[in-house]
C-alpha cells in the first residue's frame, strides 16, 4: 500500500471565477471540490439536498475563505424549480457563471432480479436526470452570457465496468458519460466545454465507518496503489478540467483511478 501524497496547494488557477457545485455538503467529492475551487481563487455557490449540513459547510468555508466568496442554497436536483433557483442565485449574487460541477448522485445495491421500479427510478432520477437538469440550466445561462464556461460532471468507472448489484448505478453513470459527450458537441459553438471525471474508489472517514472491513479490503485490492483515493485527489482533476490547462478538452471522461482489473 502506498501512502497518501501531500495535499497540493492552490495556485490561483480559477481566480475571480464563479462556480456552482451540487451535492457539496459533507466530506465527499463535492465538499472537497468546493474547498479546492476556493483555494484556486473562485467564488462558489453550493447546493445540497441536506439543508442543515449545507449551512454548516457554508459557514465553515465562509469563516476560512470569506463570506463574500461562499453562498449556499438547498437544492434537490430532482426538482427543476430548485435547480433553476440555484443557478439564478449564482448569477444574482456574482453577476456571472463560469464553472459548474455536477456532483450529485445516488447509489445503492440490489440484484437486478430483486430490484424494484422505485429503486431503479430513484437512482436514475438523481444521478442521470439530475445531471441533465443542471447541465441544461448551466448551458442556458452560459449561452446567454456569451462568455464561455466549463461544466464538469461526476461519472464513475462503473459506467465502463460491470459490477453485481449495481445495474441502476452503472446505467446512470454510463448515461452521464453519454450526456457529457453530446452536450459538449452542442456547447462548443458558444465556447463552453463539458467534460467528466470517472472515479473508481474515493472514500472519506464517514464512509469508511459504514463500510465493512471485508468490502473495503476487496475494493482496495483492485487498486494499483493498494488504497482508496482521497476526495481531494478527485477534486484536483475536477479543478484541472475547470481550468485553462484543459482548454482543448471537451466531451472527455477522465478516469481518476488506479484500478488494474
Amino acid at each position: 500500500m502506498t501512502t497518501t501524497p501531500d495535499y497540493v496547494a492552490g495556485h490561483g488557477l480559477l481566480k475571480d471565477r464563479t462556480a456552482v457545485v451540487t451535492a457539496a455538503a459533507g466530506a465527499g467529492i463535492g465538499g472537497a471540490t468546493a474547498r479546492r475551487l476556493l483555494e484556486e481563487g473562485a467564488r462558489i455557490v453550493i447546493g445540497d439536498a441536506h439543508a442543515r449540513r449545507l449551512k454548516e459547510t457554508e459557514q465553515a468555508l465562509a469563516a476560512e475563505f470569506g463570506a463574500d466568496r461562499v453562498t449556499s442554497l438547498p437544492c434537490d436536483v430532482t426538482d427543476e424549480d430548485q435547480v433553476q433557483a440555484l443557478f439564478d442565485l449564482a448569477e444574482h449574487t456574482h453577476g456571472r457563471l463560469d464553472i459548474v460541477v455536477n456532483n450529485a448522485g445516488l447509489g445503492g445495491t440490489a440484484a437486478l432480479v430483486d430490484m424494484t421500479d422505485t429503486q431503479w427510478s430513484r437512482v436514475l432520477d438523481v444521478t442521470l436526470n439530475g445531471t441533465f437538469r443542471c447541465t441544461r440550466a448551466a448551458l442556458r445561462a452560459l449561452k446567454a452570457s456569451g462568455g464561455g464556461g466549463v461544466i464538469v460532471n461526476n461519472a464513475s468507472v462503473i459506467g465502463w465496468r460491470a459490477q453485481t448489484g449495481q445495474a441502476h448505478y452503472a446505467a446512470a453513470k454510463a448515461g452521464v458519460m453519454a450526456l457529457t459527450r453530446c452536450a459538449a458537441l452542442e456547447a462548443a459553438e458558444f465556447g463552453v466545454r463539458v467534460n467528466a471525471v470517472a472515479p473508481s474508489l474515493a472514500m472519506h472517514p464517514h464512509l469508511v465507518k459504514v463500510t465493512s472491513e471485508e468490502l473495503l479490503a476487496e475494493l482496495t485490492a483492485r487498486e494499483a496503489f493498494g488504497r482508496y483515493a482521497e476526495p481531494w485527489e478527485v477534486a484536483n482533476v475536477i479543478v484541472f478540467l475547470a481550468s485553462a490547462y484543459s482548454s482543448y478538452m471537451t466531451g472527455e471522461t477522465v478516469s481518476v483511478s488506479s484500478q488494474h482489473a
